[in-house]
């Protein structure tokens, strides 16, 4: 068993160059979201950007972030933020907010899988239209560097948030090709569950026990899903930024375990109840398949897969010695990775809320 320990640094993905966006226009998509907010307070912590635009839709959740950020940082750090209500749907409102900016993280997404299942036009007018616009707006501006965050759901796909995260995924990659001298380059970032995020299972769990529930309902005994903590996965973005080469999609390594396990953690002797694997739920997230190997590389604390078409200047990280191919029919599955433990799953909860 993989036994992770208390700290939230337990496998810290952090970039090496202390002045990474320092002096840089960094723009994000769904920037009031749980990762979003997370990330602005990072930048606005450890870097000295020019400038730092938050674009989302929703004006309550930008007031009251400005508030806290306010709340939070010294005057010289908060004068940096701009707030810009728009919609990735809004080619017009991109190619404006976009303007003079260096970097562009894409955070904005519709999320839920039932919701995506019943609204599927709205899902894929956000997901995939969405990152399109995006896409054209960073190469009409001649924004520097892109990274789009993805999902293991985008893995082989069985629900339509996760074939419109593949098809997003796809347009991020492809856009390389399309930037010519322009010089843009587009990177994707995919990692598994954020523990302790809204909709995760644990925070789920953990209101069914404050309301004094008898017992903890379970899909099934043997489904595994991977785990990042929000601060992790923030590390491993801007660590991304700092090594990408454009058309790679980035996978980092990080634990799994059973839901059972969580359960059982988060209330030692408490009966469960098997509910059933829902429609548009794997057994086991997969992060990157077989078919993804012949283009993967082993890049230490990290995966890659490779673009299969390059028409820009790039070198592979195989070619250049910085990673190591896969091996053939190799695959990154939850329930193949490293498994957190019972005490382990409420180690990586805690780092949540230090």
């Amino acid at each position: 068993m993989y036994d992770a320990p208390a700290s939230p640094q337990q496998r810290d993905f952090s970039p090496h160059n202390r002045r990474l966006l320092d002096g840089k226009s960094i723009l994000v998509t769904g920037g009031t979201g749980s990762f979003g907010s997370r990330f602005v307070h990072r930048v606005l912590d450890r870097y000295n950007p020019k400038k730092l635009i938050i674009l989302s839709r929703d004006e309550m959740k930008q007031f009251e972030m400005r508030q806290e950020l306010l709340e939070t940082f010294p005057q010289e750090k908060t004068d940096r933020l701009r707030f810009f209500l728009g919609d990735v749907r809004d080619r017009d409102r991109l190619e404006l907010a976009f303007r003079g900016v260096d970097l562009v993280i894409h955070a904005a997404a519709l999320k839920q899988v039932p919701a995506a299942e019943y609204n599927p036009s709205e899902c894929i007018h956000t997901n995939i239209l969405g990152a399109e616009n995006v896409v054209r707006a960073c190469l009409s501006n001649r924004v520097k560097k892109v990274i789009a965050l993805s999902t293991d759901k985008a893995c082989s796909p069985i629900n339509l948030y996760g074939a419109t995260k593949l098809a997003s995924d796809k347009t991020f990659v492809a856009a390389n090709n399309m930037s010519g001298d322009i010089g843009t380059r587009f990177s994707v970032v995919r990692y598994g569950n954020v523990a302790g995020s809204r909709g995760s299972v644990g925070p789920f769990f953990k209101r069914l026990l404050d309301k004094g529930a008898k017992e903890l309902p379970i899909t099934d005994e043997r489904m595994t899903r991977f785990w990042i903590t929000l601060d992790q996965g923030v590390s491993f973005v801007l660590s991304c930024i700092e090594m990408m080469r454009g058309g790679e999609v980035f996978v980092p390594k990080i634990p799994a375990s059973t839901v059972m396990d969580l359960a059982r953690a988060m209330a030692p002797g408490m009966p469960t109840k098997i509910v059933g694997i829902r429609p548009g739920e794997k057994l086991h997230e997969a992060m990157i398949s077989i078919d993804d190997a012949r283009q993967t590389v082993d890049l230490g604390d990290r995966f890659a897969i490779e673009p299969d078409f390059v028409e820009y200047p790039r070198i592979s990280f195989a070619k250049d010695g910085v990673g190591v191919k896969v091996p053939e029919n190799f695959a990154y599955t939850s329930d193949m990775a490293e498994q957190l433990d019972g005490p382990g799953m409420l180690a990586l909860l805690d780092a949540c809320h230090a």
